[in-house]
């Protein structure tokens, strides 16, 4: 390990394992709490003490192998805690600080050269595959099943422990003044909403925009849209505890997808269609009714997952004559180290409510509360550590 800068006092890591709680899946379906050894960090490396951490949608899709990675696997994606360790080449935190941590660049390829992390062009591989790039593990598991190797690294994190391996590149620091518990879900669901409206589309002030799915990323698409001046902001869903809680937050208008037509209520409420439209659903179906929604030179965004084999029919003279645009968003084209305190600073102000989005859970209910995410129950659940 190469000597850390000399103006720098950089504690010493520990040179053995330590034993941590990870909820482990072990076949799909649950996650099993158990002990697990975590490794020390590397030079580029960050030991993080994980004070809560978010339930995410693709959590459980990975879970259950909708989306496939190696077994046994450690997940969570959304982690926030207090830097207990680094590596001898990290500069940007250091022990104590307070981090949330977010998806993982590759920091090689061309978009992360050009300042486009969120675009890296080894995201699958660096965020899904289960291990280091060079194969190499974090954690491993304690009792020596399947020959000891846990898979890890879940968005350079897997946070779903009480202590998790990071990289520098994905570890963002924060005001400590802001409540640790409540910010992992900035590094990725709610990052994703806002940050495709601000960042990506540029919602402006005085604008009209749509969103399809009022989850965690739908409803923080609209709180984005009420701090970005939309005058109007049309929520779409099925659920109608979800539509309330819309409206509550700053849509104008909601939509109950499965009592009206979205694309003839859009049309009603705007005259012509919205300048701006998102899909959080990542359904074929309602990303028609998206881009049908859409005002002449409109312009959407898809940023929910879909199946392997999901295709979106667009009939190709009117979309051309429409002047439409049309793209695929991931992460809200966010920097995390920029965005994540900018949304933070927002919340503090009182004008980004998003913990009205949070239930908590103890670490152990964790699977009650994958339940509860499933069914509608929680729109962003948030698991204590502590």
């Amino acid at each position: 390990m190469a000597d850390a800068p000399a103006e720098r006092e950089i504690p010493a890591t520990e040179p053995t394992e330590r034993e941590v709680t990870a909820a482990v899946v072990r076949e799909k379906g649950s996650f099993e709490l158990g002990p697990a050894l975590l490794g020390p960090p590397r030079d580029d490396e960050v030991v993080v003490r994980i004070v809560a951490a978010g339930l995410c949608h693709t959590d459980l899709v990975v879970r259950d192998q909708v989306y496939p990675v190696p077994l046994p696997v450690v997940l969570g994606h959304e982690g926030a805690g207090v830097v207990e360790a680094v590596g001898a080449a990290v500069e940007k935190v250091a022990p104590g600080d307070h981090v949330a941590v977010s998806f993982l660049p590759c920091g090689r390829c061309r978009p992360c050269f050009d300042g486009s992390p969120a675009s890296c062009a080894n995201f699958n591989a660096v965020n899904f595959a289960g291990r280091r790039l060079d194969g190499s593990h974090a954690l491993r598991l304690a009792d020596g099943d399947s020959g000891g190797i846990l898979h890890d690294r879940f968005f350079g994190q897997s946070s779903f422990a009480t202590h998790a391996v990071t990289n520098e590149r994905n570890t963002v620091k924060v005001r400590p003044d802001a409540p640790l518990e409540l910010l992992g879900p900035l590094g990725c669901g709610i990052q994703t909403g806002a940050g495709t409206v601000l960042r990506a589309l540029n919602v402006g002030v005085g604008s009209t925009f749509a969103v399809m799915g009022a989850g965690a990323v739908g409803l923080s698409a609209v709180l984005a849209a009420r701090v970005a001046g939309a005058v109007t902001i049309i929520a779409v869903d099925v659920l109608p505890a979800r539509l309330e809680l819309a409206a509550e937050l700053g849509a104008t208008h909601t939509v109950n997808g499965r009592e009206q037509d979205a694309v003839e209520e859009i049309g009603r409420i705007t005259g012509e269609g919205v300048d701006y439209a998102l899909d959080t659903t990542g359904l074929p179906p309602l990303i028609g009714q998206m881009i049908q929604a859409l005002r002449q030179r409109g312009t959407a965004a898809v940023l929910g997952a879909s199946a392997e084999d999901a295709v979106v029919g667009v009939p190709a003279n009117a979309f051309m004559q429409s002047c439409k645009t049309l793209m695929g968003v991931v992460e809200g084209n966010s920097v995390p180290d920029v965005f994540v305190p900018q949304l933070l600073d927002l919340y503090m102000q009182g004008r980004f409510p998003f913990d009205r989005l949070v239930t908590f859970y103890d670490f152990d209910q964790i699977n009650e509360a994958a339940a509860d995410a499933a069914a509608g129950r929680a729109v962003k659940p948030i698991l204590r550590m502590g």
